[in-house]
């Protein structure tokens, strides 16, 4: 039976060499590569091809959340198996919606941690005590969040719902204009009313409300 290839993400040296030495000294698993950031991390996924990937959240450059979202997008992606000791509520709940198959916080006992891997290996979902925990506040939030921002976009024609999920997904004004077959002087227009309408100072805040509205399409 073929190994379980694993790649392993952290900005941390010292916790890469350390996750190295305790999966490589368990039967049946083989460490690939490590990524000390989000995008080497999807670079390394395309050329390594592991089979599940352990993966920080907080890193410079292109943070944890949003490479599980890369690399679960690619063609048959890995497992991304998010390892961290940011426990914060709010992070289990957008970490699963990112793609990830489970939460574990890096205070995990290793022989817990291989046996975890492994299960997540095989498709289940797996949380640490304190990420299920979590799972249920953030749920509650989530659920609380998502029903005001319903309401605040409620009002809005079908274009500026269509404005705001571009905002949501990330696009500048060029790109929304593309997408919407608009010119661009008419997408920044409807940004600026869309700001003034939802109450958004910036581009952050209208694309943190589409994204609790459901509206992204990403």
């Amino acid at each position: 039976m073929s190994s379980l290839r694993v790649l392993i993400v952290d900005d941390e040296p010292l916790v890469c060499r350390h996750l190295a030495t305790i999966l490589s000294a368990a039967p049946g698993i083989e460490v690939v590569g490590t990524a000390s950031d989000g995008a080497e991390a999807a670079e390394a996924v395309v050329r390594q091809t592991p089979d599940l990937v352990l993966m920080d959240l907080r890193m410079p450059g292109v943070d944890g959340l949003a490479a599980t979202r890369r690399i679960r997008a690619l063609p048959r992606p890995p497992v991304v198996l998010v390892l961290t000791t940011f426990d914060a509520d709010g992070y289990v709940i957008r970490a699963l919606q990112a793609g990830a198959a489970g939460y574990l916080v890096k205070s995990t006992p290793p022989a817990e941690l291989i046996d975890l891997i492994r299960v997540a290996a095989q498709g289940h979902t797996v949380l640490s005590p304190v990420a299920k925990d979590g799972l249920v506040a953030a749920s509650a939030t989530a659920h609380e969040e998502r029903e005001a921002a319903l309401a605040r976009v409620a009002e809005l024609t079908d274009r500026e719902r269509d404005v705001l999920t571009a905002i949501g997904d990330g696009l500048p004004n060029a790109e929304i204009a593309r997408r919407l077959f608009l010119t661009e002087a008419t997408v920044k227009g409807y940004v600026s009313h869309l700001f003034e309408k939802l109450g958004c100072a910036n581009r952050t805040q209208a694309g943190l409300l589409a994204q609790s509205a459901g509206l992204t399409s990403s």
